[in-house]
């Protein structure tokens, strides 16, 4: 018999199972196909990628507004890179993770260095590269890339396993060893448990948040890669709003906005419930406004158990 124990532990994954079943009654049976349950790996692969460095924010209490402009530009320079320039797609990939990987470092100067709050900071950030991507594409679709540009988010292996699921796996793996195996990992959660605390046992704190937004520009950068593979095309929005299903992710999938509490295999489960939440609504026509109204409901549900779950620990 279950105990209250193993169902608290084990609620995020319940839910998980609990909406499959619904969605596969409502549908018909349509939703638990193999062909819909590749198609939900593809459509999570590159929110899941980018919740993993969104992860490693929040647990620091902290939070990052810029992912979906980042997922834009790094669509549109990779994009204009390839056509315009005729630059080898390799050496345009690594010059868009870089890039990504710049603006997470622009973003922890402002906050570490300079002190501006993190919400603002990434906000600023969000509406800059916004408006340089916008620059850049002058608001046109960039299309027109090799072929061989498919292997990020359109090909498969052994004809059924999405690359871009196997990506997203992989760095999954890699989150997961940050944060349990590394010593650097321990200071994420030790700095959103009690920054003051954490910089007086000699954690440098600063270098830490470097690091963490650096990570966050990354794994933002790397997700846009797989967009734009997906898509075939860049456009100088496909990121927008991005941010919100990524947030609202990690934060379900346990990860505290209080900082210093959470898993990566919470977030997991946070991404699949979110991605099968969205491809079962579109299976069963529900409109695009209707779809905001129940993720925006889903966000206030976790943040409302995660506030009422830190009242309950200072008991």
């Amino acid at each position: 018999m279950l105990n209250a124990n193993f169902l608290k532990q084990n609620a995020i994954w319940l839910v998980f199972i609990a909406e499959i079943i619904i969605f596969a009654i409502a549908s018909d049976g349509t939703f638990i196909t193999g062909r819909n349950i590749i198609n939900i790996s593809r459509q999570v692969s590159y929110y899941g990628i980018a919740a993993i460095g969104m992860t490693f924010v929040i647990l620091i209490a902290d939070i990052d507004l810029s992912i979906g402009s980042i997922i834009t530009l790094v669509n549109v320079v990779c994009a204009w890179l390839m056509v315009a320039a005729g630059v080898n797609m390799w050496v345009a990939v690594a010059i868009s993770l870089i890039m990504a990987t710049g603006i997470g470092l622009i973003n922890a100067v402002m906050v570490a260095a300079v002190g501006i709050p993190a919400l603002i900071a990434t906000f600023a950030s969000q509406t800059v590269f916004e408006g340089v991507a916008y620059l850049i594409s002058g608001g046109r679709p960039i299309a027109g890339f090799d072929s061989d540009f498919g292997i990020f988010g359109r090909w498969s292996a052994f004809d059924f396993l999405p690359i871009c699921a196997i990506l997203m796996i992989v760095c999954f793996a890699l989150g997961s060893f940050i944060l349990n195996k590394t010593y650097f990992g321990r200071y994420f959660y030790a700095i959103g448990g009690n920054e003051e605390a954490a910089e007086l046992s000699g954690i440098r704190v600063n270098r830490v948040k470097y690091l963490i937004y650096a990570f966050s520009g990354f794994f933002a950068g790397l997700a846009g890669i797989v967009l734009l593979s997906r898509a075939n095309s860049a456009q100088s929005t496909v990121g927008k709003g991005l941010e919100f299903d990524v947030i609202t992710c990690v934060v379900l999938g346990g990860v505290s906005v209080y900082g210093g509490v959470g898993s990566m295999s919470g977030v997991i489960a946070g991404v699949l419930i979110i991605g099968s939440l969205t491809n079962g609504m579109i299976l069963m026509d529900v409109s695009e406004y209707t779809q905001m109204v129940v993720k925006g409901l889903v966000l206030a549900v976790a943040v409302g158990i995660d506030c009422m779950s830190k009242k309950r620990r200072k008991r």
